[in-house]
């Protein structure tokens, strides 16, 4: 194969639309979740999603998840020149989340 050509897929693949799906990771969770999901309700099986593959869906996703404004807080300072690191501070959570890790794993 040559760079700058398409590798050729097998028929299967392209006569069975996988080769769609296997575009992206995150369109084909989407898929298979759609599908799996599509099956339990004309099956009647029940269908349990993992909290993993849950997480792949960008719909499920909390809004709130960082605080925009302090991003461009952040980034405002560090270009002036006047954002400063706390040593200390970063010090001291780091030492504190050792020491949960530690303790979480010791049981």
């Amino acid at each position: 194969m040559k760079i700058g050509q398409k590798p050729e897929l097998p028929g299967a693949l392209a006569q069975t639309g996988l080769a769609k799906q296997a575009k992206s990771p995150a369109s084909a969770a989407e898929g298979a979740t759609k599908d799996a999901l599509a099956a339990a309700s004309t099956a009647g099986v029940p269908v349990t999603v993992s909290i993993a593959a849950q997480s792949l869906n960008p719909a499920s996703r909390v809004a709130g998840d960082f605080d925009a404004g302090k991003v461009k807080a952040v980034r405002a300072a560090i270009e002036k020149g006047s954002f400063s690191v706390d040593a200390e501070a970063i010090a001291d959570k780091m030492l504190s989340n050792a020491q949960e890790i530690l303790t979480r794993s010791r049981g």
